[in-house]
């Protein structure tokens, strides 16, 4: 155990504790250990130290009782062992947790040491803010206890910087896209030139699209639009303006909470009031927005200054 530990009482043989009785530890100082179970080079200890500091100036306040943190990441014989994980498998009920901790409000309620369990992966601030919230269980506070910001039950966590989607050659996360297209709304003797203009352009940016997509690229058709990578949609009125035309909504995430998309997830295209032979171009500078595609760096069959006629024509081919 930690240094200052249980003074021993005059009369002989059990240890009396003369500190605060909220103290579950019955120690002012506890002894913190790093456990790698992660196997990666990153320097923890920093990160732990800040998390330590946080409880040291506010645990009085929160848990009832001041505490003291003596990290020593090499320590065979700790109070408490932090545990950097690749996984969280389950925690109480939770599961796939970013961290883990038990709740310590007892004396003799644990063996030493304390296990706290942190995945790894995320930003150094939200690593902070994970060890943070599991050693404040350690120290007695549940989910409904303040702080809130740092005890409550869920919290936006970001990873370490990543490259953005429009830095990637591929910005999804999967070579095979799967593309649900619906033509039902253009007249039907116009469907099928509709779908194959759909087709053209899908088939471009399945060929590498002049160089500008990488060339393992494919696209494969679904029924399920919700769970769709890329819709194609034909409407009688724009969900973007109250001209024709066509308008694209492109989702992703951003795991390291930069502003910026890291990957991308759903591309959705809308046409709208279009000549039917113009379908396939609209789609395709869709798909160059949906592969991070701007200006000069479209292929040259659908740069803007494309005229009237290219635009209607079977460019693809």
């Amino acid at each position: 155990m930690g240094a200052d530990g249980p003074s021993v009482d005059p009369g002989g043989e059990e240890p009396a504790w003369s500190g605060d009785e909220d103290n579950p530890y019955r120690q002012e100082r506890l002894v913190v250990a790093i456990d790698r179970s992660a196997n990666d080079s990153r320097e923890y200890a920093p990160l732990v130290r800040e998390a330590l500091d946080y409880w040291e100036a506010n645990s009085e306040r929160y848990a009832g009782y001041p505490i003291e943190y003596e990290l020593d990441p090499d320590a065979t014989d700790p109070d408490v062992r932090v545990q950097f994980v690749n996984a969280v498998e389950q925690c109480g009920t939770e599961t796939h947790a970013a961290g883990c901790a038990p709740v310590i409000t007892e004396p003799g309620q644990f063996d030493p040491p304390v296990e706290v369990s942190v995945r790894t992966g995320f930003s150094d601030n939200s690593t902070v803010q994970v060890l943070e919230h599991e050693l404040g269980h350690t120290l007695g506070l549940h989910h409904s206890d303040e702080p809130r910001k740092v005890m409550a039950a869920s919290s936006a966590l970001t990873t370490p910087p990543q490259k953005n989607a429009t830095d990637r050659a591929l910005p999804w996360q999967s070579e095979t896209l799967s593309v649900y297209v619906d033509m039902s709304e253009i007249p039907a003797d116009e469907r099928d030139e509709a779908r194959r203009q759909v087709d053209g352009a899908l088939g471009y940016f399945g060929e590498e699209a002049g160089g500008t997509v990488p060339e393992n690229v494919s696209f494969v058709r679904t029924d399920n639009e919700s769970a769709a990578d890329i819709t194609v949609r034909a409407t009688a009125e724009s969900p973007c303006s109250t001209s024709s035309g066509s308008c694209g909504y492109l989702l992703g995430t951003d795991p390291d909470g930069d502003g910026a998309r890291e990957w991308y997830t759903r591309l959705e295209i809308t046409v709208t009031d279009l000549d039917t032979e113009a379908i396939g171009w609209h789609v395709g500078r869709w798909l160059g927005v949906g592969f991070g595609l701007e200006g000069e760096e479209y292929p040259e069959p659908l740069r803007e200054s494309a005229s009237y006629s290219e635009r209607r024509s079977d460019w693809w081919e």
